[in-house]
């Protein structure tokens, strides 16, 4: 899961206007939308991107849907059954931990309208009042050796590997969650994304995932929705572009009137457990609890400014944010760590992502200068704009090909395969604290006011998320609570400061 082998992603969404909407009626529509942007994907209707003027390959789109990770003994898989000769035209729906088989085509071909979907779902609420004993899906959650292992027991018996297969097949996973606790507005959003990650617990809503699955949207009964999804198929921006045209569709009215033909009882999926699977449930379930409880979770919207200020300056907007969480974690920790930005590498055929190194020379020059009251204004300013631009130099390296990281990778993997000696570099004690990212970043621009959540790479590390609009910016910030060192609402803090410093720096008031 987030915590170890598997990576976990979520996207929180704020200040929709479909959220008015009753959460099953809001659910048909968000499936409606979905259903909408995959049929312009497969009618080749859904615009190039380009980044720099450059064009960008769009792979990735099609690969969102019926997709799944698959443990394995020794390693995972992805499956696409996407492209299967029958593919498939069914979700599932998860409520009380119980899952479903919904068809969402009629037997025409034709997508099914959003009061077809809303008579569905209310039929799966009807189904599913009580909570399941056994919440299967918390088995997904496990360490990934672990997890291979069960599921090889799981799926001994015909029934579970039915089951299974209809819910890694399945076009996407809808969650139906029960309510977030509001202990208060400012943390609401905080826990309302630690919710959508892990689901709360083994006592919350935890057992509505399946963390395989490429995508789960997460809609739960208090009007809070958003989306986790498995990073091994998917990317941040292609996901950014899904709940742009999400919010975009939700604006508009339901266009097509549902047929008077009567439809199929939606499938729920049974799963006969023996003493061996339940045992694995239970250790998986403590395991979960422990890793939930260990992930600190702040989510804030800063409102002092957006990405038009460093524009005004002629500075990059990320490379800006880039120079300030350096400075911010040096104030809370009092040193430079290894640290690295996420990039796309979609410029190329096939292209995932690299990570650009953050530290550089002149961030330092320049936080060593920051709180130093005997350098002056002016000279604080330049360092500034030199860490600045030189980030930003660093930013177009790895854009167009020249990162090093997974060149690295690639080299040792290789040796691995080749039966070969690993090159005494990766057994550097520098090469080591060189890829020991105590700081994770990623920049996920969207058209929308919503913020990514992701889980620190190593236990003293922080993994921080932002998406800056015109004139105010989103940030997640994640770290473990078993480290002492590392407290994500002190860095929380320190960065609102740090930003507004900076703002004065470059826009003195006296």
């Amino acid at each position: 899961m987030l915590m170890n082998d598997c990576l976990c992603y979520v996207t929180v969404l704020h200040n929709t206007n479909a959220t008015i909407l009753s959460p099953f009626r809001f659910a048909s529509k968000l499936i409606a939308a979905v259903l909408d942007f995959k049929a312009i994907i497969n009618t080749g209707q859904l615009p190039l991107e380009h980044s720099r003027g450059k064009p960008l390959c769009m792979e990735l789109y099609p690969l969102l849907f019926s997709s799944c990770r698959i443990p394995g003994p020794k390693h995972d898989h992805i499956a696409h059954h996407g492209r299967a000769r029958r593919s498939p035209t069914h979700i599932t729906v998860v409520r009380n931990y119980q899952f479903f088989q919904l068809e969402v085509y009629n037997s025409d071909g034709s997508r099914m309208t959003e009061s077809q979907i809303h008579g569905q779902l209310l039929r799966i609420r009807s189904q599913s009042w009580k909570t399941d004993k056994e919440p299967m899906g918390i088995l997904t959650s496990e360490h990934r050796h672990t997890w291979g292992q069960a599921y090889d027991r799981l799926l001994r018996d015909k029934l579970n590997k039915e089951s299974v297969r209809l819910i890694e097949t399945g076009l996407f996973s809808l969650c139906l969650d029960s309510p977030v606790m509001r202990i208060s507005d400012e943390k609401y959003a905080s826990r309302k994304a630690a919710q959508i990650l892990h689901g709360g617990g083994t006592f919350s809503n935890s057992g509505n995932r399946w963390f395989d699955k490429t995508l789960q949207f997460v809609v739960g009964e208090d009007g809070s929705w958003g989306l986790l999804y498995e990073p091994a198929t998917a990317e941040g921006p292609p996901i950014a572009e899904l709940l742009h045209h999400i919010l975009d569709y939700c604006e508009k009215p339901d266009p097509k009137r549902a047929p008077l033909v009567p439809l199929p009882m939606p499938k729920k999926l049974y799963f006969n457990i023996d003493q061996e699977i339940k045992r694995d449930i239970e250790h998986a379930k403590q395991n979960l609890d422990i890793l939930i409880n260990d992930l600190d979770v702040n989510v804030f919207n800063f409102k002092k400014f957006g990405k038009e200020l460093p524009k005004q300056h002629s500075l990059s907007p990320n490379s800006f944010i880039q120079v300030a969480l350096q400075l911010a974690y040096y104030r809370v920790h009092n040193e430079v760590c290894a640290a690295c930005d996420i990039a796309s590498q979609r410029m190329f055929k096939g292209g995932r992502t690299e990570y650009i190194r953050s530290p550089t020379n002149q961030t330092l020059k320049f936080i060593q200068a920051f709180d130093d009251p005997s350098v002056s204004h002016e000279a604080k300013l330049q360092l500034f704009r030199e860490a600045v631009d030189a980030y930003t130099a660093l930013t177009h390296q790895v854009l167009n090909g020249h990162g090093i990281d997974n060149h690295l990778l690639g080299l040792k993997l290789q040796a691995i395969e080749e039966g070969l000696s690993v090159p005494k570099i990766f057994m550097d004690t520098a090469y080591g604290l060189a890829t020991h990212w105590k700081l994770r970043t990623g920049q996920v621009p969207a058209n929308t006011d919503s913020v990514m959540c992701f889980g620190p790479l190593v236990p003293d590390g922080y993994a921080i998320c932002y998406n800056p609009q015109a004139d105010h910016v989103h940030f997640s910030i994640t770290a473990f609570n078993c480290c002492e060192e590392t407290h994500a609402e002190t860095l929380a803090l320190i960065l609102k400061d740090t930003l507004c410093q900076l703002q004065e720096l470059l826009q003195p008031t006296v």
